[in-house]
């Protein structure tokens, strides 16, 4: 454990300038789920993303990314129709995930939504099961082979899987990017409390068009 924490302390990029060959953005969760009408959680989130334009802003941010050398990279999440791949799905936000047969795989509901499908050289998550996209998939992994030193965070839900690989990814020691105007969450005060509150203490947050003149310098 304490050589972990020494390479992480060597190594840690936080606040670094972002370079964009080693830069990704890594967008959690666009599914029809949240984004569609018709997906059970589509309502609830609706009122945030028409206010902040969070879709639009998403799909602007991944077009600028393929077009100049950051790594776009899809986090969704997917459950067993009968759930017994939920990781805790007798409490909380999980819980409700199983009770309300959200995200199941091979449904429409679970799909990327069509503004945000996967393009050619973007790369996909797999395993993705609980809140924060590292633990059980191959994120970490995916990040190192690309050699990625700054991420940047995207999707739903601000205050839940975002803020939840966003902690992660700073105890990591990666240069962390919340994109504030790319996120959605289930209520203003929600939304809110994360953008300008937490966010702050683990991230750079910014806006899509801040983060997008970051490597227009380069």
């Amino acid at each position: 454990k304490q050589w972990y924490q020494r390479r992480v302390a060597i190594t840690a990029g936080g606040g670094e300038a972002a370079v964009a060959a080693n830069t990704a953005v890594v967008f959690i969760e666009f599914q029809n789920e949240f984004t569609t009408e018709g997906g059970k959680l589509h309502d609830a989130v609706d009122p945030v993303m028409q206010e902040n334009k969070m879709l639009e802003n998403s799909v602007e941010v991944a077009k600028f990314a393929r077009e100049n050398g950051i790594r776009v990279i899809h986090a969704p999440i997917t459950f067993s129709a009968d759930g017994s791949d939920n990781p805790n799905k007798g409490l909380g936000i999980l819980k409700g995930c199983c009770e309300g047969g959200l995200f199941t795989a091979g449904t429409w509901n679970a799909e990327i939504c069509d503004a945000m499908k996967p393009q050619e050289g973007d790369l996909i998550v797999s395993g993705k099961k609980g809140l924060d996209a590292f633990p059980g998939t191959d994120l970490e992994d995916l990040l190192k082979q690309n050699n990625i030193t700054t991420v940047a965070l995207a999707g739903f839900l601000t205050n839940c899987c975002v803020e939840s690989t966003m902690r992660t990814a700073y105890e990591k020691g990666y240069n962390v990017i919340t994109l504030t105007n790319c996120t959605a969450a289930t209520s203003s005060e929600g939304q809110v409390a994360s953008t300008t509150g937490t966010y702050g203490m683990f991230s750079s947050p910014m806006e899509a068009d801040e983060f997008k003149a970051l490597f227009k310098k380069e």
